[in-house]
C-alpha cells in the first residue's frame, strides 16, 4: 500500500499546484485589478498621483507587483553617508527637488541615472508621474499632484505561485527577532509556571513559548510551526487567514491570574490575556510592563469563550454527519428489506421531497417550525443558550443528508440482493437475516465507506446556505464573500484549503475502502 500512496499524495500535491495556480492565474490577471478599490475609502478620498502611488502600493500588497519609489531609493543613499541628518543634505534636497521638476530635467541628476540604471538592469520599468500644477508655468501643484519616479516590475504567475509555495510553512529560530540588544538568544526546555509542566522556549524567536500544555483541547500546543494561507487585505484588514478561521470569536475571558515577573508574589489581576502567546516586544518597554515582564516579550493574545470560525462550521457539521449515518444507513436497509411495500414508499416519498424542494426553502421551513413551535433561537447571535443556536442548523443539515444516504443504501443493497452469491446463500439454507446481515450489507457499505472521510472533512468547510440563514459565524460563506469583495488572499487561501481537503479525503477513501473490502489491495499487481 506505501506505493501506492505515495503515488497518490505525489499526483495530489501536483493536482493542488495546478489549480493553485490556475486560481492565481483568475484573479490576478483575468480579473481587472482595479476593483479592489470599489469599496476602499482611503482611494477615494485621494486624487492625482498620490492616488496613483496610493493604487501602486495597495497592488504590491496584494501581490500584483512590485514597486520602488525614488525618495527611498534617494534617502537609503544619503542616510548612509550622512546619518540621520541625511534631511539637510543638499544633494538629498536635490534630489527631492529634481523630481517635481517640468520636463526631461531630472533624468541629469545623478541619483536619478543609478537609480534607472540600476533597476532597469533588475527588469523594471521606469514610471515617471509628471507634477500636476494649476496651469503651465505655475509653481504650485494641485492636491495630490507631487511628481514621483517609480521603477516598477510586474509578477509573474509562476514567481507568484513559487514564493507561497516557499512561504507556506515557516519554522521559528533564535534569530527571528530583528534587535540588536537582544544578545542572549536560544531556544531550550523550562519548567512552565503557568502549566508546572515543561517548555520549550524560546528567546529570539517571535513567540517566547514554542511549545506548552495547557488546560484547553488538544493540551499540548505549539508556536514554532506555522502555516502561512496568506493574508486578507479587504474584509480583514491585514489578518492572516489562518488566524481568521482558527481565533476564537466569543467575548473575552478574564480568569485570575499573574504576569510573569509577579509569579511567586501575591500580586494577582483579571486579565484575558494568554501568556503562552507572549511575542516580542520592539519597542521601548514602559515601567508598567518592566514591573509585569523580565524581557521584552510583552505582546499576548487574549482568550475569548467562543468557537472558532472554523470550530463551530465543523462541531454543526460533525453532528449532523453523525446523525446522517445514525439513521440513513438502518432506514436504507431498512427500505430495501420492506422492497415496494408502505415503509419503501414512504422512504421514497421523503427523499424525493428533499430532492425536488431548494434546499433553502426546507430551511425557512425548518426556521418557522424551530421558532414558532419550539422557541429555538432563528439567529446565532440571538441566542440566550449558545448550545441551542446549533439546533436548527444542525437539523437543516443532517435531515435532507439523511435521504441522500438512505437512496444510496437502497440502491446498493438491491443490487446485491439481486447477486448470485445471495441465491448460492439460500440455497444452502442460510436465514434471510444471516444474508441481510453477513453479506449484503457489507458488501452494499463497500462504496459508502469511501464518502466516510469526505464528509468529515467536509465539516471543515462549513455550508454556505445554511450558515448564512441562520447567520452561523462559521467558515461557510467565506470564499463568497471573499469574491465579492475581491479579497484575493483569501480566495487564494480557501482554494488551498478546500482543494487540500478533497485530496486528502479521496486518500482517506481509498485506504479505509481496502481495508473494509478483501477484495481491494493496493500491494499485488492484479489488486485494484
Amino acid at each position: 500500500m506505501g506505493k501506492y500512496i505515495w503515488k497518490r499524495i505525489f499526483f495530489s500535491i501536483l493536482s493542488l499546484l495546478v489549480v493553485v495556480w490556475a486560481v492565481m492565474l483568475l484573479v490576478y490577471s483575468l480579473t481587472d485589478r482595479s476593483v479592489i478599490f470599489q469599496t476602499d475609502d482611503v482611494w477615494n478620498k485621494r486624487s492625482n498621483n498620490d492616488r496613483v502611488l496610493y493604487e501602486y502600493t495597495q497592488y504590491q500588497r496584494y501581490g500584483y507587483l512590485e514597486f520602488v519609489n525614488f525618495g527611498t531609493f534617494s534617502k537609503a543613499k544619503w542616510v548612509e553617508k550622512y546619518g540621520d541628518n541625511f534631511d539637510t543634505a543638499d544633494e538629498y534636497l536635490d534630489d527631492k527637488n529634481v523630481i517635481q521638476q517640468v520636463g526631461d530635467a531630472y533624468l541629469q541628476n545623478q541619483t536619478v541615472q543609478e537609480f534607472i540604471q540600476y533597476y532597469s538592469g533588475k527588469g523594471y520599468s521606469i514610471v515617471r508621474l509628471d507634477p500636476i500644477r494649476y496651469s503651465t508655468g505655475a509653481k504650485q501643484l494641485k492636491p495630490g499632484g507631487t511628481g514621483y519616479l517609480l521603477a516598477v516590475k510586474e509578477k509573474l504567475i509562476i514567481l507568484r505561485l513559487l514564493d507561497y509555495v516557499k512561504g507556506f510553512f515557516s519554522i521559528e529560530t533564535k534569530n527571528d527577532v530583528k534587535d540588536p540588544e537582544l544578545t542572549d538568544r536560544y531556544i531550550r526546555f523550562e519548567k512552565d509556571p503557568y502549566s508546572k509542566l515543561f517548555a520549550i522556549v524560546g528567546s529570539g524567536t517571535t513567540h517566547k513559548y514554542l511549545l506548552y500544555f495547557d488546560s484547553k483541547f488538544p493540551f499540548i500546543h505549539q508556536n514554532w510551526i506555522h502555516m502561512n494561507l496568506g493574508v486578507s487585505y479587504t474584509r480583514y484588514r491585514g489578518q492572516e487567514i489562518s488566524s481568521v478561521i482558527t481565533d476564537s470569536q466569543g467575548d473575552l475571558k478574564a480568569t485570575r491570574q499573574q504576569f510573569p515577573a509577579q509569579i511567586g508574589t501575591d500580586i494577582w489581576v483579571e486579565t484575558a490575556a494568554d501568556f503562552h502567546t507572549l511575542t516580542y516586544n520592539t519597542g521601548d518597554l514602559t515601567d508598567t510592563e518592566k514591573q509585569q515582564f523580565p524581557d521584552k516579550y510583552t505582546n499576548a493574545t487574549y482568550r475569548r469563550d467562543g468557537l472558532s470560525m472554523i470550530g463551530t462550521s465543523f462541531v454543526i457539521g460533525v453532528i449532523a454527519t453523525f446523525f446522517q449515518y445514525l439513521f440513513g444507513l438502518p432506514l436504507g436497509i431498512l427500505m430495501a428489506r420492506k422492497k415496494d411495500t408502505i415503509i419503501d414508499k414512504m422512504g421514497m416519498w421523503y427523499i424525493i421531497f428533499f430532492m425536488s424542494v431548494p434546499s433553502l426553502a426546507y430551511i425557512f421551513i425548518f426556521a418557522a417550525i424551530g421558532t414558532s413551535l419550539f422557541g429555538l433561537p432563528y439567529k446565532f447571535a440571538n441566542a440566550q443558550v449558545k448550545i441551542l443556536a446549533f439546533i436548527l442548523p444542525t437539523i437543516s443539515l443532517s435531515i435532507p443528508a439523511i435521504g441522500g444516504l438512505m437512496k444510496w443504501m437502497r440502491r446498493y443493497m438491491i443490487d446485491q440482493m439481486n447477486s448470485d452469491y445471495v441465491k448460492f446463500a439460500r440455497a444452502e439454507g442460510l436465514s434471510e437475516r444471516e444474508i441481510y446481515s453477513t453479506h449484503i450489507s457489507k458488501n452494499a457499505m463497500i462504496p459508502i465507506v469511501h464518502g466516510i472521510p469526505g464528509n468529515i472533512l467536509g465539516c471543515l468547510v462549513g455550508a454556505i446556505i445554511t450558515e448564512s440563514v441562520y447567520s452561523v459565524p462559521g467558515v461557510g460563506g467565506l470564499l463568497t464573500k471573499a469574491i465579492a469583495g475581491h479579497d484575493n488572499g483569501v480566495i487564494v487561501a480557501c482554494t488551498v484549503f478546500y482543494t487540500t481537503l478533497s485530496l486528502v479525503s479521496l486518500i482517506l477513501g481509498d485506504v479505509l475502502m481496502a481495508k473494509f473490502d478483501p477484495r481491494i489491495s493496493f500491494d499485488t499487481k492484479g489488486g485494484r
